[in-house]
């Protein structure tokens, strides 16, 4: 599960990485009051679980509370990749910048081990530096059986050709991002860019984490999990591009499964039950949406218990309260189907009765964005 970012900074915060002071907004009016707190020029950062929001004109820059209360009202009639701003960041703005690093710590599952990434080409798509410029990237896994020693994280300080003097302080900065993955079972911790100052200080300007689904329970304190309960659906992320969605475990894994058969992979496993109401259908779809791997959702009903005018109305709503760029579709039978067919039919929302050729549709519309 990805976290916003004033998440990952309160945790940051509390494992001891330096951050640029922030306080969080909901409203212009709230943006006003938090820059006249912090007494700076400030970043207003829209908070999103979809990357590029800085490309996308997520972050921008005001000198005074006024101009924040602007900036913050032009972010809230934003949507970056099909997820509606609903709150910001007010940050004080990071201008004494003398280098830009880029550190990160990500779940190789392959290798079933923790890695981690360090660059001095902080700042920029990482993507893009793997890419072009590899050597600038130091690589190097961690036995998460044996303890990560101070000294180890400053060998990785070293290989990365930070200058002498700048080695305890990059060191401590990847020692301490390597135990906040590990104390919050986190599949991804990353700093981009570190930033180091005019007097030779760090400061993580950027934090994105994500956290295991199924560690969930262990960090309880995490109150951005309280809109993701257990007891309303079961969620597993997963690593492909078609978000799954089925009102019963075995529906959900025979879409899944067909998905695989015409050659692509599953971005969520996501059972809403056999008994789903209007509710919580729109409130599946909406957590898929977050996901910023999603490039098609896939919706499996057989209606029993659950109606199909209800799943209908759902997605008619939650389509129109995003505005989504992303492609639905929707195999709907059962219960009050010739209602929930024709809710779908006057909104040109289009529909399947077979699970086999919708399968085959998510498929088709995910090679048509390739």
């Amino acid at each position: 599960m990805n976290i916003h970012e004033y998440v990952a900074k309160n945790i940051f915060r509390k494992m001891g990485i330096r951050v640029p002071e922030s306080l969080l907004a909901n409203t212009p009016e709230e943006a006003y009051e938090k820059t006249e707190i912090i007494g700076k020029p400030v970043a207003v950062k829209s908070q999103v679980l979809t990357g590029g929001r800085g490309k996308s004109g997520g972050i921008l820059f005001a000198d005074t509370p006024a101009e924040a209360e602007e900036r913050t009202a032009e972010l809230l009639q934003l949507k970056i990749k099909g997820e509606k701003v609903s709150k910001v960041l007010i940050e004080e703005k990071i201008e004494d910048k003398a280098d830009e690093y880029y550190l990160s710590v990500i779940l190789d599952r392959d290798a079933r081990k923790p890695l981690i990434m360090a660059s001095m080409a902080g700042g920029m798509d990482i993507e893009q530096v793997a890419k072009e410029t590899p050597e600038k990237i130091v690589k190097q896994y961690i036995d998460p059986i044996k303890t990560f020693m101070p000294y180890e994280a400053r060998n990785i300080a070293l290989q990365m050709g930070v200058d002498t003097s700048e080695i305890a302080k990059v060191g401590d900065m990847i020692w301490k991002l390597y135990h906040t993955f590990n104390e919050y079972d986190a599949t991804v911790a990353e700093i981009n860019p570190l930033i180091k100052r005019d007097d030779g200080t760090f400061i993580a300007a950027d934090a994105k984490m994500a956290i295991d689904d199924d560690a969930r329970f262990r960090h309880t304190k995490i109150k951005e999990f309280d809109e993701f309960k257990d007891d309303k659906f079961a969620y597993v992320k997963l690593d492909g591009d078609i978000a799954v969605i089925g009102n019963g475990a075995g529906l959900t894994l025979t879409a899944m499964d067909l998905i695989k058969y015409y050659g692509e992979e599953p971005a969520t496993f996501l059972d809403v039950g056999g008994g789903a109401s209007e509710e919580i259908i729109r409130e599946a779809i909406s957590l898929v949406l977050k996901n910023p791997n999603v490039k098609v959702i896939f919706l499996n009903v057989l209606g029993g218990i659950t109606r199909a005018d209800d799943v209908a109305n759902a997605v008619v709503k939650i389509m129109k309260e995003t505005d989504t760029d992303i492609p639905i579709v929707i195999r709907l039978t059962g219960t009050n189907e010739e209602e929930g067919q024709r809710i779908l039919k006057e909104n040109n929302i289009p529909f399947e009765t077979s699970m086999e050729k919708s399968a085959q549709k998510a498929v088709e519309l995910l090679h048509q964005q390739e």
